[in-house]
Formats: structure tokens, C-alpha cells, sequence
């Protein structure tokens, strides 16, 4: 079981974007616990790997250990650690990756 961690800045934005719907959110990102390999890969740094989860016309990134994700098996993946960074909707989903692929070079995984 892989342990999602959601930084202090998105929980905020997404609390003060969707109000009520902000649970349904935080439920599909906590089931990344029992399903890791889930979502989009949209970049790759390094050993991190950036994917995506869509929820309606929004996109939430997160970052993980992209050997891990590719070829352990998911009950393999105990100390696997999925942080959420960042949300954009489908106008800004180029400019938001770029961004986090930069604190990723520039910062590591320990920018966020």
C-alpha cells in the first residue's frame, strides 16, 4: 500500500476551488493507496515521475518514484510515497508541468 501525501498549498486551493466537492477530490487522490499505478504519466525528471488525475476539466499532479510505479508489482509497492503538488485546468496543463518539472531540476522533489 503506497502512502499519498497532499501538500498544505494544494489542500488549500482545492478547499477554497470546489467548497463541498472538495471531499470527492481528496477520495480519488486517497485511492492511490490500493491502486499506485493509476493515472497519467505526463513527465519524467530524473527518477521522479510526474503523473495526472482528472477530476471533470481539472488535472491534480503528483510525483513518485517512477521505477517503482513501472515494474513492481502493486503489492510490492508498501514504501512507495505519492505527493500531490499541483492543479491546473486544461488551459494551464503545459505551464503547470513545466513548472513543476523546474522545482524538480532546480529544488528536488523537497521544493514542493
Amino acid at each position: 500500500m503506497a502512502k499519498v501525501i497532499i501538500t498544505n498549498y494544494l489542500a488549500k486551493e482545492i478547499n477554497k476551488k470546489f467548497k463541498q466537492e472538495s471531499i470527492t477530490i481528496f477520495s480519488l487522490m486517497k485511492q492511490l493507496n490500493d491502486y499506485p499505478k493509476k493515472g497519467k504519466e505526463v513527465g519524467v525528471v530524473g527518477k521522479i515521475l510526474i503523473k495526472e488525475l482528472k477530476y471533470k476539466k481539472y488535472r491534480f499532479y503528483f510525483i513518485t518514484e517512477g521505477y517503482k510505479v513501472k515494474f513492481l508489482k502493486a503489492k510490492e509497492l508498501r514504501d512507495l510515497i505519492i505527493k500531490f503538488v499541483r492543479m491546473s485546468d486544461k488551459k494551464s496543463q503545459n505551464k503547470v508541468i513545466d513548472e513543476i518539472k523546474f522545482v524538480l531540476r532546480n529544488l528536488g522533489d523537497e521544493g514542493f
